[in-house]
């Protein structure tokens, strides 16, 4: 299995617009982050995990390959604003975006051109399939299992993907049940936005606690603001097996593990 970070940013990017900050101005491309986004190669199934308004960007340098479907966490506008840009990959088949049903109609009330049970010309071949928390599905031969995530008082979804990755974003808490859900993961993703408190995003500090609850192997974080200090700074406070994800960076799980 194979992970590539397409972003690993908060929902204004970094750097942001009209900030001139450290990291805003920093040149280590590290620090350039786009909204939150990942690809996940399972050797059977390309499945993207959220399509915010940077997709093109984020996929045009990589190979142009199928994309077997398309987790939606949320429906903020940072994890769903590129799916239009789909477009170009139903050339290979439809792609499925798997969402819970309260996204799924706001997504049909957002984008009605694409949801329709007549299909125009030069419109995405994309289906909304509804998925729920603890129900798990099949993208192929790949097994996901949807968690339910606490985005400050909005519940989202993470989702544990096959038996070794768990990726979650956004969240402020979640329920005892996702925990066990998720435990063990070798490879986990995780949202940091910054140290201090937010009122709907973990702190570096709680995104550490909770990796440890779950246990994984390896931790990521995404979802990271400017706020949170320059990448190679961070990196050094972190503690081990646990690291600061950078846009491009690839995480590669062996039959052995990392």
């Amino acid at each position: 299995m194979k992970v590539k970070i397409l972003g690993s940013g908060t929902s204004t990017g970094v750097p942001q617009v009209g900030c001139g900050c450290a990291v805003c101005a920093s040149a280590d491309p590290r620090d350039k982050r786009l909204r939150a986004s990942a690809l996940v190669d399972t050797g059977s199934e390309r499945i993207l995990i959220d399509c915010g308004p940077d997709f093109r960007q984020q996929l045009l340098p990589l190979p142009f390959e199928k994309i077997d479907g398309v987790l939606v966490t949320h429906e903020h506008y940072d994890h769903v604003g590129g799916l239009d840009d789909l477009r170009p990959f139903c050339k290979f088949a439809a792609v499925p975006i798997y969402a819970e049903d309260y996204v799924a109609e706001a997504l049909r009330v957002r984008m009605p051109y694409c949801f329709t049970e007549r299909h125009r010309p030069g419109v995405p071949d994309i289906s909304l399939v509804e998925v729920a928390p603890d129900v798990p599905f099949r993208v192929g031969h790949t097994e996901v299992l949807p968690v339910r995530v606490m985005h400050g008082r909005l519940p989202i979804l993470g989702f544990r993907v096959g038996e070794r990755l768990g990726y979650v974003t956004d969240m402020l808490t979640m329920p005892d049940e996702s925990y066990r859900q998720l435990a063990g993961v070798e490879l986990l993703i995780i949202n940091a936005l910054r140290y201090e408190p937010h009122p709907t995003h973990q702190t570096v500090g709680e995104a550490i606690a909770a990796a440890r609850r779950i246990g994984a192997k390896e931790t990521y974080f995404i979802h990271a603001s400017h706020h949170i200090g320059l990448h190679a700074e961070l990196e050094r406070r972190l503690p081990p097996h646990v690291h600061q994800a950078y846009d491009g960076e690839e995480i590669v799980l062996t039959s052995a593990g990392r």
